[in-house]
């Protein structure tokens, strides 16, 4: 596969809607006075405010609109979940079919960014400092609220680039980086220092921003993809999945896998972005394994249904227990099990348990491994925050922490019961917790004058 056909495989699938066709679509919506559509929206953008707007061709005001209650709306008219929030919700349900509310946003979203819009300006300052811990949906959606509010935000990243999981961890065939570098930019022309490569804990130790700063956001979402413990582990040809999509982000595509028997270990979101990108890569047969069945998997089902459109093999009830070796340290297969599943256990999920005497091997020339994700916690124990097993223990009106001057939001709190592992969540878990800064920040200054 020469490197065009590579780059042609990896630009985005779904074309925008037209001019024509978004006014058309907009002018569908019964622009509810109660809309339904805007309590399902967990940032609570007034939908059909944005979508009047568009009718009337105010496509800034609609962008506007969106942008000010989703600091990444850009990025969520692409990766949420929309057919199970606003659009599940949508009245047109009951009649003829809901109003195509993710698309519509991706039009006006696409127009600010084409024409290169600046929608927010920085609020007067205020004397506060605010350091964040994390580049993600979180963190700058917290640092453009803070902004806004005249806060000298700085914004800590160990990357090279800000963004998150939108810069490196959403395929581009899905959501391509200069959307995520278009709504950084947002938050950088509010006077936000951003600075990349700059690992707290390591760089700088995380009392220098205790000391420093009147108050600190963690949004440091979650790190590698954990570890099989199973033989054969080691061998050249095991990948996080992580890592093996974030080199499919950077500016040249890697053309080793064409022709590959890849296998991909679990069926989340990221398993489904790891296959869906060796298809695209070149593998000749990507097969996706999963040890419960598809009623237990964690990936959305337009998801699953994309993996399915690219030929991607799915195996329910299959468990790896070793990963097979040439004797040159090459992966040339994997041994599975079969499973069964049994009563649920604490959280509510059927246990598998293996069959005895069910062992079978694949062949494989890869493995991706995509079950999860391990926590910082390391950092979090630097902060000396209470957490269990790494989900960090917050207030969760307010995202306040153990420590009265650290606020946490996104990945780091998801878990555990804790919060829902959205993009779009995290954008909300980041307006609170700014508010939440604000109002604490105020009440003390109140305090102590």
């Amino acid at each position: 596969m020469n490197k065009a056909q590579l780059e042609r495989n990896f630009q985005e699938i779904e074309a925008g809607l037209s001019k024509r066709e978004a006014i058309e679509e907009a002018n569908r919506c019964l622009y509810c006075y109660d809309a339904p559509c805007i309590q399902a929206c967990p940032t609570g953008i007034d939908i059909p405010s944005f979508i009047k707007k568009i009718a009337s061709e105010n496509i800034k005001g609609s962008a506007k609109t969106i942008m000010l209650s989703n600091p990444v709306g850009a990025s969520c008219s692409r990766v949420c979940p929309t057919e199970e929030l606003c659009e599940e919700a949508c009245v047109l349900n009951h009649s003829t079919k809901p109003i195509m509310i993710g698309n519509l946003q991706r039009y006006a979203t696409d127009w600010a960014i084409q024409n290169e819009q600046t929608l927010f300006e920085a609020g007067n300052k205020n004397g506060k400092t605010v350091a964040i811990v994390g580049s993600g949906p979180a963190g700058l959606s917290a640092a453009r609220e803070l902004a806004r509010m005249g806060y000298a935000v700085t914004i800590f990243e160990a990357e090279q680039e800000a963004g998150g999981l939108n810069t490196y961890g959403i395929v581009s065939f899905r959501l391509p980086q200069a959307v995520s570098h278009w709504e950084v930019n947002q938050v950088r022309r509010l006077n936000v220092e951003i600075r990349t490569n700059t690992r707290i804990g390591t760089d700088i130790p995380a009392q220098e921003l205790l000391d420093g700063f009147d108050a600190v956001v963690l949004a440091i979402g979650m790190g590698r993809v954990p570890d099989l413990h199973i033989e054969g582990e080691e061998l050249n040809g095991v990948h996080d999945a992580i890592e093996f999509v974030k080199q499919t982000k950077g500016n040249e595509l890697p053309s080793e896998y064409a022709g590959k028997w890849m296998v991909v270990i679990g069926a989340g979101n990221t398993a489904i972005d790891a296959a869906t990108c060796s298809v695209r890569l070149g593998a000749e047969n990507v097969k996706i394994l999963y040890r419960r069945t598809k009623e237990e998997m964690t990936a959305y089902d337009f998801e699953y249904k994309f993996a399915k459109q690219d030929s991607v093999e799915f195996r329910w009830l299959t468990a790896p227990k070793r990963i097979v070796g040439n004797g040159e340290g090459n992966v040339i297969g994997i041994e599975c099990i079969k499973m069964e599943l049994t009563e649920a256990g604490e959280d509510g999920r059927r246990r598998p348990v293996p069959v005895a005497g069910s062992e079978f091997v694949l062949p494989a020339d890869g493995v991706i491994k995509a079950i999860g994700q391990v926590r910082h916690l390391e950092l979090i124990e630097e902060f000396a925050l209470a957490h269990k097993s790494g989900v960090v223990t917050v207030d969760l009106k307010t995202y306040q922490t153990s420590n009265p001057k650290v606020f946490a939001c996104g990945d780091v709190v998801f878990g555990k019961g804790q919060g829902e592992a959205m993009v779009v969540t995290a954008a909300q878990q980041g307006k609170q917790t700014a508010y939440a800064i604000h109002e604490q920040l105020i009440k003390t200054a109140a305090e102590t004058a």
